[in-house]
């Protein structure tokens, strides 16, 4: 399918619709309009889960689709955890674990990409990892509308999940991506 039509895709409009929202959920929560942010990072979340599910059941699975779901989840989480670290809603060393992680898989991924390697898809982990941060950005955007204590205290125990699972994440990347890079070394050996 020619990139033109890809961009045209039932899925891919619905994760642009996300990366659309981005800077609106973001202006909510600097404004302290916390209503409104949750509703657009429900929607957001929505919009998450059914461009996976059309791509599958309308079978518009496609390379842009690959790259532009995760760039839109990347963009999401990590404007979020900047914006609510500066008006402190969540503490600076979960954010700086976030954007150190994801910053060291992007220069790791790109050094590697040039030698040959492709496959970065997140281990185990890393899905716990995105869950987790995805769950703690709602329920601390959720504590400042809803005030009750076990709302605050799962989002503290939510952010202690990011921090070790950003940590643990970071490791199996490590380990996952050398495995990779082996197989592919010895791909190249078995060709030569």
């Amino acid at each position: 399918m020619p990139f033109k039509n890809e961009f045209w895709t039932t899925p891919n409009q619905l994760t642009l619709l996300r990366l659309f929202f981005i800077p609106f959920i973001n202006i909510c929560i600097v404004e302290r309009r916390y209503h409104t942010a949750l509703i657009l990072l429900i929607i957001g979340g929505l919009s998450d889960g059914l461009d996976g599910l059309a791509a599958r059941r309308l079978h518009q699975q496609t390379k842009l689709g690959e790259y532009l779901d995760p760039i839109a989840d990347k963009l999401l989480l990590s404007s979020l955890f900047l914006v609510m670290s500066s008006t402190h809603m969540i503490a600076w060393r979960y954010t700086v674990m976030v954007f150190s992680r994801d910053l060291g898989i992007l220069i790791i991924s790109a050094l590697l990409y040039t030698v040959g390697l492709r496959d970065f898809r997140p281990g185990l982990f890393g899905k716990i990892n995105t869950a987790c941060q995805i769950a703690a950005v709602f329920f601390v955007l959720l504590a400042k509308v809803y005030r009750d204590e076990w709302v605050w205290m799962t989002a503290h125990v939510l952010l202690y999940g990011v921090f070790a699972f950003t940590l643990a994440s970071a490791i199996q990347y490590v380990f996952l991506t050398g495995q990779r890079l082996k197989k592919l070394q010895a791909s190249k050996v078995e060709h030569a």
